[in-house]
Formats: structure tokens, C-alpha cells, sequence
């Protein structure tokens, strides 16, 4: 006899073929972030307005990368199972920016990124300031700068250290998401928010790999966890209304903005079979063009990239 599924049933069989997580790449989440910016720095009109931005958090990511290798002699502390069953049963990531208690790593890979970067020769003279006054700064002042980030509170940020002190955040949490067991990271009722650690993605990528040809995913903005989501769906406010793309004229195929006609919201998306080097956070802060013509046209950011504060 013949069964007919519902809609809703459809889309239950239908996901549970798909990964719903992919978890960062350790050994090389950050050194792939640098290669790409030097490559979208050297890239044309793309890149040609803030290359030697690119160019510097180029040299940020590599210092990223060495500060996780690191920390591999000392990680941090993952989440027990009491932990683990006590996020389940709450429907909460699974070690949030809003509970996990921070480990000290992340400031000494704070200072190991300042470090790297004073040692470069030409460094600007405005970034050795920052780099001094990121060294100066108390463990107290440091923390609330963390805080203070991590709960987008802009009124409270310094703009000129909030990349530093965010990229070493990301060495942190990117060295939590990478060691924790998948399965331990369950759904949230949000879908527009890191199961991992709670934060926004950045902007979404369209795999090209055979195992997740055709796949959507959110890519977090601090940890680098990648989660599923439909495609053609608002990852702001989740409506399937009045979504259109928008790119520069003439530019990479690779790179749309997703926009949204209800929200006014819209976030980048990549696609992989365009361009398979394509990489959330140094795309997204290389099309730069593309955010001044969207918010001329009536959009906003649904969330800033980690690497470019700016006041709204």
C-alpha cells in the first residue's frame, strides 16, 4: 500500500541524512583564514580598498594559529557530562559565552598575539599602540573588554583592541569546539544560533564536498562551528518571505548577501562551487563594497564580522 508523508515528515527523513555540525579543523582553521586574506588582499577591486588591513589580519591569523598550537600542551577544561545533560535538558549551547567560566589561555594567547605582531617588521605605528596598551591592560580590564564583546554591548567596546582581544577569544573557544565530541552538541530552539557556544555566525557557506554537496551552513563567528540550515531562509528571523541575493555588479560569483524584506537584516553567503577557497570570516571582511551598497540600500548587519568592530 501506498504511504503518503505529510510535509513536516518529508523534511524530518529528509534531515536526517545531513550533518548537521562540523566542527572546526584544528590544524588548520586559522592558517586557512590568513592564506585566504592574502589572497583577497592581492585580489582586485575586491580587496584593493583595505589590502593592508587584509594584509595585517593576515599576520593576525597566523598568530592565531600558532597561539592554538600552543595551547595544545595545556587545553582547556571541556564540559562534563553533568555539564553536557544539564544543557540538553535547557536547550542551551553548549558552553555559551554567557556561562562558560573562561580559562586564563585565553589572555596569554592574547599576549602571544601581541607578541607575534610587534615582531613584524614595519608594523604601523597606530597598531604597536594598541599592542602596548592590550599588554598594559589588567586582567580585571581585559576580562570586561571579553564580556563586554561578547555580549555585543557596543557602547561599552573599545573599537581599536575589540579585534585583538576577539581574535584570542576565538583561539579559546575554537580550542574548546574543536576537542568536544560532536554528539555531545545537541539542536537549540534558536536555529540562528551557535549550538556551540551561543554566538551569531557571520555569514553562511554553500558546501562543495561530496559529503556536503549542496549544504547551507552558518558559520559562528567565534568558535568556527558550522551548523545546517535550509537554504532561501532568513538566518535572522528565520522567515522564507521576501528573501532576494544581492551581489556586486561584475564581482565573484562566490559572494551574495542574503537579504531579507521582512527584517531588513541580511548576512553574507559563499558558495563553494564558484570558488572552493572561499572562507567565511575573510570573505566576509573583504567585500566590504558590498555592506556600503547594501546599507545604502536600506539593510543592515544582522552581526558584525569579528575582525572589523565598528560602532553603530
Amino acid at each position: 500500500m501506498q504511504r503518503i508523508l505529510e510535509p513536516g515528515q518529508i523534511e524530518s527523513f529528509a534531515q536526517r541524512d545531513i550533518p548537521r555540525l562540523r566542527l572546526p579543523d584544528r590544524a588548520r582553521v586559522f592558517s586557512a583564514r590568513a592564506e585566504r586574506l592574502r589572497d583577497q588582499s592581492e585580489g582586485g577591486a575586491i580587496g584593493h580598498a583595505i589590502r593592508d588591513y587584509l594584509h595585517l589580519m593576515a599576520h593576525l591569523a597566523d598568530a592565531q594559529q600558532a597561539a592554538l598550537e600552543s595551547i595544545d600542551s595545556r587545553p582547556p577544561a571541556l564540559p562534563d557530562d553533568e555539564h553536557i545533560a544539564h544543557a540538553r535538558a535547557f536547550h542551551m549551547p553548549l558552553v555559551s559565552v554567557a556561562s562558560w567560566q573562561r580559562e586564563a589561555q585565553w589572555r596569554q594567547s592574547l599576549a602571544s598575539i601581541c607578541g607575534s605582531l610587534t615582531a613584524l617588521p614595519n608594523l604601523p605605528h597606530q597598531v604597536l599602540l594598541v599592542t602596548d596598551h592590550l599588554c598594559a591592560m589588567t586582567a580585571e580590564q581585559l576580562e570586561a573588554q571579553a564580556d563586554n564583546l561578547l555580549a555585543v554591548q557596543p557602547s561599552e567596546v573599545d573599537t581599536a583592541t575589540a579585534p585583538f582581544i576577539l581574535a584570542s577569544l576565538q583561539v579559546y573557544w575554537v580550542a574548546l569546539a574543536s576537542r568536544i565530541n560532536i554528539d555531545a552538541v545537541h539542536e537549540l530552539d534558536v536555529p540562528g544560533v551557535c549550538p556551540t557556544c551561543g554566538t551569531l555566525p557571520v555569514a553562511s557557506i554553500v558546501r562543495a564536498d561530496s559529503r556536503h554537496q549542496g549544504l547551507r551552513y552558518l558559520h559562528c563567528a567565534l568558535c568556527s562551528t558550522e551548523w545546517h540550515m535550509v537554504r532561501v531562509k532568513c538566518s535572522h528571523c528565520q522567515t522564507t518571505e521576501g528573501i532576494s541575493y544581492q551581489s556586486i555588479e561584475d564581482g565573484p560569483r562566490s559572494i551574495r548577501a542574503e537579504c531579507c524584506d521582512t527584517c531588513h537584516a541580511y548576512r553574507k553567503i559563499l558558495y563553494q562551487e564558484d570558488d572552493p577557497a572561499v572562507e567565511p570570516i575573510a570573505d566576509d571582511l573583504a567585500s566590504l563594497t558590498l555592506d556600503l551598497l547594501l546599507s545604502d540600500g536600506g539593510y543592515r548587519r544582522a552581526s558584525p564580522n569579528p575582525l572589523l568592530w565598528q560602532q553603530p
